[in-house]
Formats: structure tokens, C-alpha cells, sequence
């Protein structure tokens, strides 16, 4: 059985980013409200019991709280739940909020990881996306977090935004570099619907790089990094090795999940649901004795058979042909001979020691692969 995942959303920003797809409120009034309906969804699961290994705080922003506050979120979770001896406990963080003080309080509260949403050290283009600190700011917050102790430390960079070029993101990587995090996820800008992004480019104000650039961004991400000792993982995130993150791990091979707080999502083997995403309702909904679950989705064998090809082509890992045949009933060399030949001589995937993997030009399309 794979251990159990914990995530918990906070679903409150200081200030919108335009681009950003994910459900938060800057109404910071209902924060109290919220962290004690959270506590009665916890209360509800509390019949869970296999240990957590992972415990991720994301959102929104999660370091919009208050050290108190964050502090008695960690042990409502504890005294709810089974965290495992050893767990990777993570929380994102905004720049702008990274104190020492902040740091030092979530350090004693057993957190091990931080994740810092620095997206970019160009001051003109933080600016462009929205985004409530400077670049002086994202070094500050990391050298705060390795000052209250940290020793696993991410940062969250964007490529692909309009007006910057190579040169530019190239600069952005060495600065990240320079600050020695154990791990950096390098993510594509992309276009979300419902976003001021969306419309700005639906009307034609904002245009987004090529195709060619885009590819371009990707391959210089990787040989980068990889010199400076960083290993990609997955297709958007490097790592030294032991650091990876092994909650985001977790979606990826189809570990069992449970998801906390507005339009978090929940993952048992053969479902998938998620909540309402709005506070209010989602308040409403705990306070009436009721679960706040918007929709469910059954699994069916062959939706995650098809899953599993979709996200294990997005790891360098790739696909392991024995454990896939015993999880999902098929036999891809057998069934998929001339399709994954085809694959083979064009230069995407490799076949490596019972594994299909994804080469470095398999990965900039890897969400392709899983046609085979």
C-alpha cells in the first residue's frame, strides 16, 4: 500500500496575480472563520488511519497567517491525524512575508520544507506578473528560511513571460543558483482561463512567445541546471538528489491523497472528488454537518491506466513495464510494440532496465506520449 498524503489549502491572498488559476479570496476577514471550519473538516477524517508521510500547506498564500495562526493549524492537523516520524512537512511562502521571525516559528513547529514563490528576479517583469515583492525581497526570504534552520528549501520560477528573453531567464537561473536552494521548479507561464491573463491575450494586449521559444526556455532550463548539479525529475522540476519533493511524487504515481479546504482535491485509488471552492460555502457546508465536496469522479480501470502513462512520461523515472502490467492489467511492449518503436527511433522515450523512460526531447512533449 503507498503511503497516504496530506494537503491542506489556504485559500487567502493579500493581492490577486493575474495569471494565477487557483481559487483564493483577498478578503483576509474570513480567515478566522475558515481556519475553524477547517478544524471541523479535520474533525471528520479523523477515522483516517494510516500515517501521513507528506503534509504540504499550499494555496493561495499560506504565509498570509499569522505565525499563531500557523502554528495552530499544524497541531489541529497533529492532533487530527497520524503524521509520520520523519514526514516531509512543506509550506508555501510569499517573499514579501518570508521574516526570519515567520520562519523560525514554522521551524519549531516541525515544518522541514519551504517552498518560496520568488517566479522570477527581474523586478520589471515581477511587476508585470502582479506579484507584491522585489527581487531583493526573494533573496532575503530564502537566506531568512536557511537562517531559522532550513535544509530543504524550493523556489518557484516562471519562464515564458512576455518580454523576457534567454538572456534574462538565463540571468534568473544563475541568481537562483547563486542562493544554493535543494530544489526549483521551473513552471511555463501559461494562459488560465477566467484570468485577467486570458482575456489580455484573448484581446490580442498581451502575446505570449512561440512555440520555438518556448522549447527554447525548456532545453536551456535543464542543461543549466544539470551543470550546476540539479537532476530533472519531472518536467518541470530539479532537484539534488534526495531532495525531490515527495509529496508532489505522490500525484504523480498515484498515491492515495486527502485534501482539506476549498477546491482541494482528494485521491483514494479509484476516486477522485473535490470541495466546493469558496469559502462561504465551503463554511456553510461544515457548519450545516455536511461535507463540503463539490463533485466525484469514479475511476474506471482504463482512465487510470491512462492516467498513469500521462504522468509517469512526465518523470524521468518513466514508466516501470512490470509494475504497470501488474497495476493495469497490460503488457506495453506486447501491445504497444510499433507505437513505442516508433517513439524509440524518433528520440522521445528509451527503454532502460524494465523502464520506459522519456528523453530530454520526450519531455518537452511529454504530454503527447500517452497517445501511444
Amino acid at each position: 500500500m503507498l503511503s497516504p498524503g496530506l494537503y491542506i489549502h489556504i485559500p487567502f491572498c493579500l493581492s490577486k496575480c493575474p495569471y494565477c488559476g487557483f481559487y483564493s479570496t483577498t478578503d483576509s476577514s474570513l480567515i478566522e472563520g475558515y481556519l475553524a471550519a477547517l478544524c471541523r473538516e479535520m474533525d471528520y477524517y479523523q477515522n483516517w488511519t494510516e500515517p501521513f508521510d507528506t503534509f504540504y500547506i499550499g494555496g493561495g498564500t499560506p504565509s498570509v497567517l499569522t505565525a499563531r495562526q500557523m502554528e495552530r493549524l499544524v497541531a489541529d492537523a497533529r492532533r487530527a491525524f497520524v503524521i509520520a516520524e520523519g514526514a516531509e512537512i512543506t509550506v508555501e511562502t510569499n517573499p514579501a512575508d518570508t521574516t526570519i521571525a515567520f520562519m523560525q516559528v514554522l521551524y519549531q513547529t516541525g515544518v522541514n520544507r519551504i517552498s518560496i514563490g520568488v517566479q522570477s528576479f527581474n523586478d520589471d517583469l515581477l511587476t508585470f506578473l502582479g506579484r507584491r515583492h522585489r527581487a531583493g525581497q526573494a533573496e532575503a526570504a530564502v537566506k531568512s528560511a536557511r537562517e531559522a534552520g532550513f535544509e530543504n528549501i524550493s523556489i518557484d520560477l516562471l519562464y515564458g513571460i512576455p518580454g523576457q528573453d534567454i538572456r534574462v531567464w538565463e540571468e534568473t537561473l544563475q541568481q537562483a543558483v547563486a542562493l544554493h536552494p535543494e530544489h526549483l521548479s521551473c513552471y511555463q507561464l501559461t494562459v488560465e482561463g477566467g484570468t485577467p491573463l486570458a482575456q489580455a491575450v484573448s484581446k490580442g494586449m498581451i502575446v505570449l512567445p512561440d512555440e520555438n521559444l518556448q522549447a527554447d526556455f525548456f532545453f536551456r532550463t535543464a542543461e543549466l541546471l544539470e551543470k550546476a548539479g540539479y537532476h530533472q525529475y519531472e518536467v518541470s522540476n530539479f532537484s539534488f538528489p534526495g531532495r525531490e519533493s515527495r509529496h508532489n511524487q505522490k500525484y504523480w504515481n498515484h498515491s492515495p491523497y486527502l485534501g482539506l479546504g476549498p477546491s482541494a482535491h482528494s485521491f483514494s485509488g479509484c476516486e477522485r472528488r473535490w470541495n466546493r471552492a469558496a469559502v462561504a460555502t465551503y463554511s456553510e457546508e461544515l457548519t450545516a454537518g455536511r461535507l463540503p465536496v463539490a463533485e466525484r469522479e469514479a475511476l474506471d480501470p482504463e482512465k487510470l491506466r491512462m492516467e498513469a502513462l500521462f504522468l509517469g512520461f512526465r518523470t524521468r523515472r518513466g514508466i516501470c513495464l512490470e509494475e504497470f502490467r501488474v497495476r493495469y492489467g497490460q503488457d506495453l511492449l506486447k501491445e504497444k510494440k510499433i507505437a513505442i518503436d516508433q517513439l524509440i527511433t524518433g528520440g522521445f522515450v528509451e527503454l532502460s532496465c524494465g523502464f520506459l523512460k522519456p528523453t530530454r526531447r520526450g519531455m518537452a512533449v511529454a504530454d503527447s506520449l500517452a497517445l501511444i
